[in-house]
């Protein structure tokens, strides 16, 4: 039953969100809509042309790893010490990617789906660990980027320790509401 329900509300939740919103600043707050999407396009813009080589260095930064075969080491050497505490070490090039790349996660993710399918329980945790952190270093690399900051300070661990308690956490919230397959 709670599947089912929100299954329905997620059918309708974006859709609303985008139609709601405008409106509410058109009528209610009484703000010209296209114009400011239009200021915020050509500033978006501007700011993608200023973050380019910071994003360029990152993607072959993660093109290298995964063409390395870096990861499935890595996953291969964790195995036996996730495999003690709980955790699906299927689940580890999520764990390792999503705080470089939501592209390269979403990757493994497809990976994950298609190995496993999305209904199985190592799908589900998966789709909970993508949705449930922050691709941290991107986010680092285009806001600090854009505004010149060059030292990140306590950011990245602050970061990544947030990432690292979501992933555990979607991992047993998935345990806890679906059960272990």
């Amino acid at each position: 039953m709670f599947i089912k329900i929100m299954q329905t509300v997620s059918l309708y939740a974006v859709p609303l969100i985008v139609l709601l919103v405008p409106l509410y600043a058109l009528f209610v707050k009484k703000v010209k809509v296209y114009e400011v999407f239009s200021e915020g396009a050509k500033d978006g813009f501007e700011t993608a042309v200023k973050i380019l080589p910071f994003l360029l260095g990152m993607l072959v930064s993660i093109g290298i790893l995964r063409a390395s075969g870096t990861i499935d080491l890595f996953v291969e050497m964790t195995r036996p010490i996730l495999a003690k505490v709980g955790f699906p070490s299927e689940l580890l090039p999520i764990f390792i990617m999503n705080p470089i790349s939501g592209g390269a996660a979403r990757g493994a993710l497809l990976d994950i789906f298609n190995a496993y399918g999305p209904d199985s329980f190592i799908g589900r945790a998966g789709s909970t660990m993508f949705g449930s952190t922050e691709t941290t270093l991107y986010v680092l690399a285009v806001y600090f980027g854009s505004v010149g900051i060059t030292k990140s300070r306590h950011a990245v661990a602050a970061g990544f320790t947030a990432d690292a308690a979501g992933m555990i956490s979607a991992v047993i919230i998935t345990a806890l509401v679906f059960g272990t397959v």
